[in-house]
């Protein structure tokens, strides 16, 4: 609660700022002021107070205004050519700063600052990690340091994932505690997976659950976190997963299981995702429907290959379409579909046909391979809802470099990739038992092909 005399100096700002506005202009507050008090309130946003959101917006208007219109020699003063280049990297507006060096003469190292922050911002990541290449984040001011990690760090992501990795680390650094350090851990959830560093994944996330599992972001996190989850699943530890989960609320965790048994289900990975959907159904969280139709569909499509077919028919056929999305109504569609293949009586074949196998594809298979569609999230899983109430309209530096944002993990393959080549017309087995097996996983590989979620 230390941090509370400060909210209340930025929520008097704030105020202040608010009735200011409307008889004359906020000139009675330095730009420097305005950008701390942004910056407590930011603060507050990224350990979840999620009322604070309305004055990050307020704030950001009226620092906009004020830097617009202070003259030449005000904006000239170090404390606020800082705060102007916080204010760039905090979800200002770079319009604002472009305007303001067209009227300021800064130094050679606030000038490659500057010019690092708005090819950022438009897009130009060459541009700006040739400006920010000689800058030192650890070697400036703590407070704009952090944010000079954060962004390089980003800059970085793409082409040396751990190089970046040490660069968020200088960030949270740096700036503990703070809506930096949130997107820094964020992001190094996403890169530990990238590199395929699964001990690195689980701590940041763990480290992130504990912090800020309450930040409007922590749908982002989740995000990575599931996708991590899947990418290490050779090497990650699920009890260590089942550890950062343990952090969520039982709404929260029962998501981001359910997601994780989807996207398992759908790459093949049949034990990953029973874990996720045995966890998802121990969560008691209360709900009209007896059973989440999504953990029905998605522990059932494990099972296709085990299970006796008509089981699985049976099972699915009492799912409520209506409550489920698009993409898994097309999930459960060609579930059913190879079902009915399996259960079905075979059409009759002439004799020169049954002499040599043919391909799934030949066998009518590929038309119930898994649609497109299923690529794309589930919109009905509701991840930002579950783990935030609202998600910002104005993001902060956390969200800024949307064309440098860390890379998403490599999906799993799937087990239609694994298969070897000579997987596709396979010798037929004389026993009656194996060569029903076979064709069930030949069914189910073509289902899952090319499938992530």
């Amino acid at each position: 609660m230390k941090a509370a005399p400060a909210f209340a100096a930025a929520l008097l700002a704030a105020a202040h700022l608010s009735g200011a506005a409307g008889a004359a202009p906020a000139g009675e507050l330095e730009p420097y002021q305005m950008v701390r008090s942004l910056q407590h309130v930011q603060d507050r946003v990224a350990t979840g107070d999620h009322a604070a959101l309305p004055i990050q917006r307020r704030l950001l208007e009226m620092i906009d205004r004020r830097l617009r219109t202070a003259i030449a020699a005000e904006l000239m003063q170090p404390v606020n050519v800082q705060a102007m280049l916080i204010y760039a990297m905090s979800g200002g507006n770079p319009a604002t700063l472009q305007s303001i060096l067209e009227r300021l003469h800064l130094g050679e190292r606030d000038g490659r600052i500057a010019a690092g922050i708005i090819g950022y911002l438009n897009g130009g990541t060459r541009s700006a990690a040739a400006a920010l290449k000689p800058i030192e984040p650890m070697r400036e001011p703590a407070e704009i340091g952090a944010f000079l990690a954060l962004l390089k760090g980003s800059l970085t992501s793409l082409e040396d994932p751990r190089s970046a990795l040490g660069l968020f680390d200088q960030a949270r650094l740096l700036s503990p505690g703070t809506l930096v350090e949130e997107a820094a851990l964020r992001r190094s959830v996403a890169l530990a997976a990238t590199t395929g560093d699964s001990g690195r994944f689980v701590q940041a996330a763990g480290q992130y659950v504990r912090g800020y599992i309450r930040s409007p972001y922590a749908s982002q996190f989740a995000d990575a976190f599931v996708s991590g989850v899947v990418t290490l699943h050779d090497t990650v530890d699920l009890d260590a997963v089942e550890a950062v989960a343990a952090f969520m609320n039982p709404e929260q965790r029962k998501v981001v299981y359910l997601r994780i048994a989807r996207r398992a289900a759908i790459d093949g990975l049949v034990e990953l995702s029973n874990f996720a959907a045995a966890k998802a159904a121990a969560i008691d969280v209360p709900t009209e429907e007896p059973q989440d139709p999504r953990l029905l569909l998605y522990s059932s499509l494990t099972g296709v290959a085990s299970e006796p077919a008509e089981t699985i028919r049976a099972r699915l056929a009492g799912i409520d379409r209506g409550k489920l999305s698009d993409g898994d109504r097309k999930l459960l569609e060609a579930v059913l579909a190879v079902s009915d293949e399996i259960v079905g009586k075979p059409a009759p074949q002439k004799p020169a046909a049954t002499k040599a196998a043919k391909p799934p594809a030949a066998e009518g298979t590929a038309q119930i391979s898994a649609p497109a569609e299923l690529a794309e999230p589930d919109p009905d899983i509701p991840v930002a809802a579950a783990v935030a109430d609202q998600e910002p309209t104005m993001p902060p530096v956390s969200d800024m470099p949307r064309a440098v944002e860390a890379p998403t993990p490599a999906p799993a393959p799937t087990m239609a990739a694994e298969a070897p080549a000579t997987a596709v017309a396979p010798e037929e087995p004389a026993d009656p038992t194996l060569a029903e097996g076979r064709k069930r996983l030949a069914e189910i590989d073509a289902l899952l092909a090319g499938a992530t979620d």
